[in-house]
């Protein structure tokens, strides 16, 4: 078990619909951290931007992009998470994958497609809890409009990490702000956010304030708005286990039964 685990968080603009030309921004992002690093997260739909368009850019498990992911992730010894639009059994998921060095790939599919834009339309909802076992710690991935539903990222597994990828617009950014930090507060983990900056092919805007929070709540980054930046954060496995050992929150939790 490792007891700490380094995160980079890559903050950027994406191309829109553009597949090909992402994986070459994201590849001089990567090969320019300046330090060794166990996991790097990427932006929701990362390769295209948040778009309905499925079909103008979705690939296969077995495409090019996650070929690319395979690569990259062996050669700079890190696993890389982000979500993308994938096509399987005739529909669309936006899914989220982490791929290990090993090429050993996890996936999550978006369980709360967002209404509002007409995503639930487009793209087929996830119906799995995904808890990831990486290096001795246990991760939670979600995506974006998940993080309004508490219920459904609640720690009734005893994770360590909660992990958001997005695509949060800057006109509700305070709420991306605030419940990041109530759902690390709330679930006694490190709460992990990455969100995109630019503007979309569609004019939305994103501001960023991507961000790691602790168990008690408290900003452990200093991203700044409307900045492509990437930051390196070392999450301490004593630090969740300190603090869930004197104020024992979690031993109060409701059960809730999914169907």
């Amino acid at each position: 078990m490792q007891k700490d685990l380094k995160i980079a968080l890559i903050q950027t603009d994406l191309v829109w619909e553009n597949p090909e030309q992402n994986r070459i921004n994201f590849t001089n992002k990567i090969e320019n951290i300046s330090t060794d690093v166990d996991v790097i997260v990427l932006p929701e739909m990362f390769t295209s931007g948040f778009t309905m368009n499925a079909s103008a850019v979705a690939e296969t498990m077995d495409g090019e992009t996650v070929s690319w992911l395979k690569y990259l992730a062996l050669k700079v010894d890190a696993a890389i998470v982000g979500s993308m639009v994938i096509s399987e059994n005739n529909t669309f998921y936006n899914r989220l994958l982490f791929i290990e060095p090993s090429g050993f790939i996890t996936y999550y599919d978006k369980r709360h497609t967002f209404t509002l834009v007409g995503e639930d339309k487009v793209y087929t909802a996830g119906k799995e809890k995904v808890i990831l076992h990486y290096k001795g710690w246990k991760i939670r991935p979600l995506i974006c409009y998940d993080l309004r539903f508490p219920v459904w990222a609640r720690n009734t597994e005893d994770y360590d990490v909660l992990l958001y990828v997005a695509n949060w617009p800057k006109t509700r950014v305070s709420a991306w702000d605030t419940l990041l930090k109530a759902r690390a507060i709330e679930n006694m983990s490190y709460c992990v956010g990455v969100n995109r900056v630019g503007v979309d092919g569609v004019n939305s805007e994103y501001s960023g304030h991507s961000a790691v929070y602790n168990v008690l709540g408290e900003e452990l980054t200093g991203f700044k708005p409307n900045e492509e930046q990437t930051e390196v954060v070392t999450l301490e496995k004593r630090h969740v286990e300190a603090y869930r050992n004197k104020l024992k929150f979690l031993d109060d939790k409701d059960t809730f039964n999914f169907i």
